[in-house]
């Protein structure tokens, strides 16, 4: 029996994750599986792999063939790493500890590199939300400029208005005045 080692779609209708199984080949896709590996998420930013590191690499040692795409997702998780480093160990390159630490040296060098991504993510995000406040503000000043000229014009216009009337009010009095003193 030829074995896979695939995904399983599951989830909804445009929002698939799916499972990593471990199928005979001729198996459906979403059929009768050997075993449950993990699962992958490609819907997150980043992808999201849960896996069970020790099983995945035990069926690549004993010789399943993955896909393309698992293919890709065992290598960044490193099983594939661990392989060589096994192979190497098999061949008398190094010993145990010395592929252990190479591994292990791997895999905080990965690590390090995805927190500085993650780190240069969360800046940018930063830096654009700081981006567009400053653009609001810049927006909310000239719409307050607008509001204050334009209440500024408005009292100038009232109080053109009032001297009118009162000049005009003061015009009226000195008028009934003038003919009661004649």
């Amino acid at each position: 029996m030829a074995t896979k080692i695939r995904l399983q779609r599951n989830g909804r209708k445009s929002y698939a994750f799916y499972s990593i199984v471990v199928a005979d080949e001729r198996a459906p896709r979403d059929g009768k599986f050997t075993e449950k590996l993990g699962t992958y998420n490609p819907n997150t930013d980043p992808a999201t792999v849960d896996l069970n590191f020790e099983r995945a690499l035990h069926w690549v040692m004993v010789g399943a063939q993955p896909t393309d795409t698992v293919r890709n997702i065992l290598s960044g998780e490193g099983v594939y790493m661990k392989k060589h480093l096994l192979g190497g160990v098999a061949k008398g390159a190094f010993d145990e500890a010395q592929a252990e630490a190479k591994f292990n040296a791997w895999k905080e060098n990965k690590q390090s590199g995805l927190d500085a991504l993650r780190a240069k993510q969360e800046e940018a995000k930063k830096a654009e939300a700081k981006a567009r406040l400053e653009a609001e503000q810049k927006v909310n000043e000239e719409i307050a400029k607008k509001v204050a000229e334009k209440k500024a014009a408005e009292a100038a216009a009232k109080a053109e208005a009032e001297a009118a009337a009162n000049a005009e009010a003061q015009a009226e009095e000195a008028t009934e005045e003038a003919p009661a003193e004649a």
